[in-house]
């Protein structure tokens, strides 16, 4: 899941909402790295799951298969408040559970 945030984020740097909407290579590579994050997030055991409830795991996992079943329907816009609102903190959230290992 870091690997992932940190690809998206490597994307993303120094680009605007704007260029993800208009770039599409820039726009899938984001849109697939958010599944590696859902589909990471599918595997975790229930048992993990349940002992980190401050993390979304759920919308998580939701938001993979949304964007895997759904993909037409996606909006950059969402996207992009992923991106610019959800990642950093899962960033911050997944660092400190793996300093539990």
């Amino acid at each position: 899941m870091l690997e992932a945030i940190d690809r998206i984020f490597e994307f993303v740097n120094g680009k605007a909402k704007e260029e993800l909407q208009n770039d599409s290579i820039l726009y899938y590579a984001v849109v697939k790295n958010i599944e590696i994050i859902g589909e990471a997030a599918y595997m975790l055991t229930p048992e993990f799951r349940d002992t980190h409830p401050s993390t979304p795991w759920k919308i998580i996992v939701g938001m993979r298969h949304f964007l895997v079943h759904g993909y037409y329907e996606v909006d950059a816009e969402e996207v992009w408040n992923v991106v610019e609102k959800d990642l950093q903190p899962l960033k911050e959230q997944i660092a400190s559970y793996l300093k539990e290992f």
